[in-house]
């Protein structure tokens, strides 16, 4: 899925992660080739902008964008200072993004960024702490919700069995072990988790077992222990994995990144609401 764009050379991001999500604020530095990942996620140029490409299709410059998951695309930050919010499209957040989307790609005007945009801009040197930037995250996210908050509509049978496996912390779970939880067959249950998730149940746990190594190499383990912890086989199948979710390999993504390890940020403003 080559673009024919110019070589990815990374960049020096400061990253918050916490379950299910990340952000990473950093000056972005070549392209990121064609990949596809299960996150929603939010790209935003802060002193300039950016481009994003769906598929073969043009280019698009814009101040930002919302990738809607599982969605072939490629970034360009052009050099520029850069923002990335990765959703968890399971989430309450999630959902409300994606029901607030007709396309796969959608551009961002500034003015839907509102008040949010200077905090945003300032992230990496203002190193804000859990709660300050667990409120411009939701603030930002929130800002690009439209129309009404959405009704919970996914089966209660994978419900139950996403809070599962949240729980076993994306470990191996077998397709038949997901089955056997929820009371269907094999067959039914990969059908019906594909239709309510909308990847087939082994791509989901790839990607469930990528955010807890990306977690672990944030605490502070090698690519080796991360892989293992995940339940990766090794650090290569890790590599290979990361490199086809997010379009380069972790030492070029996170190499170089300061991470903080955060409370769920939308949780934790509503604990602690703004005065």
């Amino acid at each position: 899925m080559s673009t024919g764009s110019r070589a990815t050379v990374g960049w020096e991001p400061l990253v918050y992660f916490w379950e299910g999500g990340w952000i990473g604020v950093g000056e972005g530095r070549g392209t990121v080739p064609a990949h596809a990942h299960h996150a929603v996620q939010i790209a935003i140029g802060l002193s300039g902008p950016v481009r994003l490409r769906h598929g073969e299709e043009e280019w698009m410059d814009v101040q930002g964008g919302v990738v809607m998951p599982d969605v072939v695309h490629a970034f360009d930050a052009m050099g520029a200072a850069t923002a990335m919010i990765f959703v968890d499209p399971e989430s309450f957040e999630g959902q409300w993004l994606r029901d607030s989307s007709a396309v796969p790609i959608r551009s961002v005007e500034r003015e839907e960024l509102g008040d949010h945009l200077p905090a945003l801009t300032s992230f990496r040197e203002d190193r804000p702490d859990a709660l300050a930037a667990a409120r411009i995250i939701t603030g930002v996210v929130r800002s690009l919700c439209a129309g009404p908050s959405p009704l919970s509509r996914m089966d209660p049978r994978i419900s139950r069995c996403l809070e599962m496996i949240r729980q076993k912390h994306a470990r191996n779970v077998p397709l038949e072990e997901a089955a056997r939880s929820v009371f269907l067959s094999p067959s039914r249950f990969a059908h019906l988790f594909k239709d309510e998730v909308g990847l087939p149940f082994r791509r989901y746990m790839l990607w469930r077992k990528l955010n807890r190594a990306m977690a672990e190499f944030g605490r502070g383990s090698n690519l080796t222990d991360s892989a293992h912890a995940a339940g990766f086989s090794d650090s290569a199948h890790l590599t290979h994995t990361w490199h086809q979710m997010f379009g380069m390999s972790p030492s070029i993504m996170m190499g170089k990144a300061h991470f903080y390890e955060i409370p769920a940020p939308y949780e934790l403003v509503e604990k602690y609401p703004t005065p």
